[in-house]
């Protein structure tokens, strides 16, 4: 068995995000356009602040993954983006969600990447440690913005 073909296929698949949860295309295509600025009684974050806050951090980790010259936003003010948000902001945003998250794969993806290796300009990260926590990350905020989608298709 060829470790290094199963550990990308594993990735992959995790990247993929559809083995144990909904998936990140549904949640994101489906969810109320006309309710992303809507902060819902007890919750913290609006639709449209979660998905910047996905978007904006998972840009990073990919950027920081591939790019020594990238500098990452101050932490925290810098993940996150309070100001609302129009539909054509909303379709942009997932779009480079999207289109981040395809860099991230075709990393994975090139047997020229040694997913074990230390990235020269980290340190101490490799390129399966910010695979992992791409697909974590994603997980986690797309699990909250699912949640609001839920509550409001009970409003």
């Amino acid at each position: 068995m060829d470790t290094n073909k199963e550990l990308r296929r594993h990735l992959l698949e995790l990247l993929e995000g559809k083995s144990a949860h909904i998936d990140l295309e549904t949640v994101l295509n489906e969810f109320p356009i006309g309710e992303i600025n809507r902060r819902l009684e007890n919750a913290p974050h609006t639709a449209w602040e979660l998905l910047e806050h996905l978007r904006i951090a998972q840009h990073d980790i990919v950027e920081f993954s591939r790019d020594a010259n990238h500098v990452s936003p101050k932490f925290p003010d810098g993940h996150w983006n309070k100001r609302e948000a129009a539909a054509e902001d909303w379709k942009k945003s997932v779009k480079q969600i999207f289109d981040d998250l395809q860099t991230m794969r075709d990393l994975v993806s090139d047997e020229k990447t040694d997913l074990l290796a230390k990235i020269p300009h980290g340190d101490g990260q490799t390129v399966f440690r910010e695979a992992l926590l791409v697909a974590d990350h994603n997980t986690y905020h797309l699990g909250q913005i699912a949640l609001l989608m839920r509550i409001l298709e009970k409003k």
